[in-house]
């Protein structure tokens, strides 16, 4: 028997960062921008910011209009915008184009204290975005 080998996407360009936003939140904007190409998803993460639209997620979460489930991160939107904006201008430094189609993962970081009296642990997460060939 032959094994049949995966076909990897020639990956133009990639921004990879740790970014101070729950591993939940950053894993259902991935999935949520997975796929499309930058404006597409710089589109929707800013209706997501106006509250227009709702990003789905997993869990005890209360539906939303058009969706199962859904919530409207903010903050975490507002970062990754910053970071499609990054990638775009890495592969139009690389490539000369954006054209391509968004890819992504999330993992998560180890917890950091913070030091002083008032400790508390904080949410992080490595997240690494690409733009694949079509």
């Amino acid at each position: 028997m032959e094994k049949t080998e995966k076909k990897i996407a020639e990956r133009i360009a990639v921004v990879r960062t740790t970014l101070p936003v729950s591993m939940k939140q950053s894993m259902s904007i991935l999935k949520f921008i997975r796929g499309k190409n930058i404006k597409e998803a710089t589109k929707l993460l800013e209706e997501v910011v106006k509250m227009k639209r709702a990003v789905p997620m997993k869990g005890e979460i209360p539906h939303r209009k058009g969706m199962m489930s859904g919530r409207y991160p903010i903050k975490a939107s507002g970062m990754f915008i910053k970071l499609l904006s990054g990638l775009a201008a890495n592969a139009s430094q690389k490539e000369g184009s954006e054209n391509g189609l968004l890819s992504g993962k999330a993992n998560g970081v180890s917890k950091s204290m913070r030091p002083g009296r008032f400790r508390h642990k904080f949410k992080r997460v490595h997240v690494e975005l690409g733009l694949d060939k079509k």
